[in-house]
């Protein structure tokens, strides 16, 4: 079965107030949307010191879209845990997962920017040992109650660690958490599940998105789209390159044109009956709506939004 999946990073390159301002309200009109009309997830990111303004707080954008959803999972992937007090950061996971009813969900991870590090006087090369330490900190502050209150969910909310590396993945095991591999590569999911069985644990999920393209939207007149609103889809990879350098990025698009990215498929601009066939093909089997992708304005957003929402998931889910 086909997941639907939307996720907001909230990028505005070159936005003033008014505009970031939007995208922020139009998020929760859409997370309530997507929660009335059955998808499988809203996903959130972290990221600091970005000029177009990618979201630091994405916990706080969790307990806004808790608040107008009643189902909808929700998910932070990843929250750079070594950014945080572990302990505040205990408590904050603890209060949302209250005030979600055990909706929300974690990705821990190290995070790739040095800078970021640099913002909160972090050290750089001690951050694989810092990550595991301030994660067993928080697990033992719920398990021993000294921080209040305790999680809704028992004995915590659902978490996992990510990571690209086999060090992530022993990693994970070491911690007892469930593991999300980087890029889907089998082979960490081999040395999560023997560094598990190593240590006398059942290994527990391993979460990895399927092969296809990155982000979808949906439009009446693909080429017009990307005519008018490519530039905000560039704007998006090539943000996401210059952090990333010479390393693969989760969008793995290396696109300096619009052209060049409409050709790459990795950003994904089809019709509702196009996307119904790949679907079908099962080309498609992660649909990930980027609503304001770079961001693109209420327009094309909503038009990409409702059209998978109303045509396209009634047609695979009948």
């Amino acid at each position: 079965m086909t997941t639907f999946v939307t996720r907001y990073d909230f990028r505005v390159p070159g936005g003033d107030a008014a505009t970031r301002q939007e995208v922020y309200a139009r998020s929760l009109e859409q997370a309530a949307y997507v929660d009335a009309h059955g998808h499988d997830a809203i996903m959130l990111s972290e990221h600091h010191a970005s000029d177009d303004g990618y979201v630091p707080s994405p916990m706080l954008v969790a307990s806004a879209m808790a608040a107008v959803t009643t189902r909808v999972p929700i998910t932070i992937a990843a929250l750079l845990v070594n950014l945080h007090d572990p302990l505040r950061l205990a408590e904050d996971i603890a209060v949302l997962d209250h005030l979600a009813a055990g909706r929300v969900g974690f990705t821990f991870g190290l995070g790739y920017r040095e800078v970021e590090y640099a913002l909160f006087d972090r050290p750089w090369r001690t951050r694989g040992r810092d990550i595991e330490e301030r994660i067993t900190t928080m697990l033992d502050a719920w398990a021993t109650g000294r921080v209040t209150p305790r999680p809704f969910s028992d004995p915590h909310p659902f978490l996992l660690y990510g990571g690209g590396t086999p060090a992530a993945a022993r990693r994970a095991a070491r911690l007892g958490l469930s593991f999300q591999p980087q890029h889907g590569d089998p082979a960490l999911e081999e040395e999560y599940v023997a560094a598990c069985r190593e240590l006398g644990r059942e290994p527990g999920l391993v979460i990895t998105a399927p092969p296809g393209p990155a982000n979808v939207f949906c439009a009446e007149r693909p080429e017009e789209f990307w005519e008018r609103w490519g530039h905000h889809l560039l704007a998006d990879a090539t943000a996401y390159q210059s952090w990333h350098g010479d390393a693969a990025s989760h969008v793995l698009d290396s696109s300096t044109t619009v052209e060049e990215m409409q050709a790459a498929g990795v950003y994904l601009v089809c019709t509702a009956d196009d996307l119904v066939e790949r679907i079908r093909s099962r080309e498609v089997r992660l649909v990930t709506n980027h609503p304001a992708c770079g961001g693109l304005p209420a327009e094309p957003s909503w038009a990409s939004l409702r059209l998978v929402t109303e045509t396209v998931m009634p047609a695979v889910r009948a």
